[in-house]
C-alpha cells in the first residue's frame, strides 16, 4: 500500500514526465510518427522505472530470498522464497552461512560443508547423536557456535549439531527460534522479535 509520501512522489514524477514528453513533442513536431515512436519508448522506460520502484521489496525478496529486513533493534523480517521456505543468512564466527528455517527441526543443524567454513574439523568430531529425518536416521555431532549474528541480534556459545550424513544445506530449528520472544508468519513474511 502506498503512503502519502509515495503518492506525492508518483504525482511529482507524473508532472515531470508530462513536461518532458510535452517539450519533446514540441521540439520534434516536424516528424510526427518518429516522435510518437520515441515517446512510447520513453513512456515504457518510465513505467518500468515506476514499477521497479513500487515493487522493489517484492523483486528483492524474489532475487535475494535469504535477505533479511531489519525492523529495528531486535526485530528481523524474512520473506518467503519461491519454493515456499524461509531462508536466513547468519554470520557465524565471521562467515555467512545460509539456513533454511525449519520449525520441524529441534536444533541448529550444520551441513559438513558449512561446518568446515566456520573452521570446525568435521573429520575429528564424535558423531554419537542420532536424529530422525525425512530420509531416515542420521548421526550427528554436538558443537558450540562462538558468535552468531542475525542482523543486529548477536548470540554467543550456541549449541548446534553437525549432520554426519548428506545434508544439502543447514537448518535453523526451534532451539534458535525459541531465543526470540515471538516469531510470527503473516502471509509471505516471517518476523522474529526479541
Amino acid at each position: 500500500m502506498m503512503t502519502t509520501d509515495d503518492k506525492a512522489y508518483v504525482f511529482y514524477l507524473s508532472i515531470l514526465l508530462t513536461a518532458i514528453v510535452g517539450s519533446f513533442l514540441y521540439s520534434r513536431r516536424g516528424s510526427f510518427s518518429q516522435t510518437v515512436q520515441q515517446a512510447l519508448i520513453w513512456m515504457l522506460i518510465f513505467v518500468g522505472a515506476i514499477t521497479a520502484y513500487g515493487f522493489g521489496d517484492v523483486f528483492k525478496a524474489q532475487i535475494f530470498p535469504s535477505s533479511a529486513i531489519q525492523n529495528g533493534m531486535g526485530s528481523i523480517t524474512l520473506s518467503r522464497a519461491n519454493d515456499g521456505h524461509f531462508y536466513a543468512t547468519l554470520e557465524i564466527n565471521g562467515q555467512d552461512i545460509d539456513f533454511v528455517i525449519d520449525t520441524g527441526a529441534s536444533a541448529i543443524v550444520l551441513s559438513k560443508n558449512d561446518a568446515k567454513r566456520i573452521d570446525i574439523d568435521v573429520d575429528n568430531l564424535n558423531y554419537l547423536g542420532r536424529a530422525e529425518t525425512a530420509n531416515g536416521t542420521v548421526s550427528t555431532a554436538f558443537v558450540r557456535l562462538g558468535i552468531v549474528k542475525l542482523g543486529d541480534i548477536t548470540d554467543y556459545d550456541l549449541p548446534a549439531s553437525v549432520n554426519g550424513g548428506e545434508l544439502f544445506g543447514s537448518l535453523l530449528g526451534m532451539d534458535y527460534l525459541n531465543l526470540f520472544s515471538e516469531f510470527r508468519i503473516n502471509r509471505d513474511k516471517l518476523t522474529l522479535t526479541r
